[in-house]
């Protein structure tokens, strides 16, 4: 199974990325965990201790790497370099394993009209499709606002891009915007989560601004979830019983997917 975990920023993306890689974990699945978002937090949200993290380089700034598989050296324009690299190796030999949860760190894919056609980018676009195409194993990818990361064949092979909102209307507005790009590269499956609902007007709005069936599951607002994120705290470890209910309820909803496949 595989999910593209995107919205606003400040929605709680990366928090709701890490807390159903852990589900799925315990659940005994095989779990990569992308980090796709040029600001990297998808770390502290699973609860991959901070030493662990600093000593590791995102792929994106990897030049030897680069340079090896590419046969280009990155920030040099003017080159000509492999459109299709070897990238099969990639995933297993530079991720983070943390308690059964296989993390990759992508780093920055520089959006059109900023260089984008350089090896850098060209690496990452095919670990990005490897990973999605090829992998057994359940994989969520954390993304920045947007689909920026995924082409066209990424994009059909994905089983549900999740879109997380808030109760805000730029929130809701940049939670369309991305439904409809997607679509035009070919997602077909997407699932709205509702996230810091403090109360049921508020969940009945969100459910309200889309068609009917798309909102999965809401996950009720609590000091806990902010105040371990301001510590790098896992809020996995931190969860009462409403909130492991609220996640356990869109969980389910995603294995389901497996069934029906």
């Amino acid at each position: 199974m595989k999910f593209a975990v995107t919205g606003k920023g400040g929605t709680g993306k990366t928090t709701i990325a890490g807390i159903l890689a852990h589900f799925f974990s315990r659940d005994g699945y095989h779990v990569l965990a992308v980090d796709a978002d040029p600001d990297s937090n998808l770390a502290s949200a699973i609860g991959v201790p901070e030493n662990e993290v600093t000593s590791v380089i995102p792929i994106s700034k990897q030049r030897q790497l680069i340079t090896e598989r590419t046969g280009a050296k990155p920030r040099q324009f003017g080159q000509l370099f492999k459109m299709n690299p070897s990238v099969s190796d990639i995933p297993d030999a530079f991720c983070i394993d943390h308690k059964g949860i296989k993390l990759l760190i992508l780093g920055a894919i520089q959006k059109g009209g900023a260089g984008c056609a350089c090896p850098e980018n060209v690496l990452l676009r095919s670990l990005l499709s490897e990973i999605i195409l090829n992998r057994d194993e359940v994989v969520i990818v954390d993304m920045e606002a947007g689909i920026e990361h995924l082409g066209r064949a990424t994009s059909r092979s994905i089983d549900k891009m999740l879109i997380i909102v808030e109760p805000g209307s730029r929130s809701i507005l940049t939670a369309k915007t991305i439904l409809r790009l997607a679509r035009e590269i070919g997602v077909e499956s997407f699932g709205i989560i509702g996230n810091k609902i403090q109360d049921k007007t508020q969940e009945d709005w969100i459910r309200n601004q889309f068609p009917k069936g798309l909102l999965l599951g809401t996950v009720s607002y609590r000091d806990i979830i902010r105040e371990t994120d301001q510590s790098q705290q896992p809020i996995i470890e931190f969860l009462d019983e409403n909130l492991s209910r609220e996640f356990d309820a869109i969980y389910q909803s995603l294995k389901n997917l497996e069934r029906l496949s």
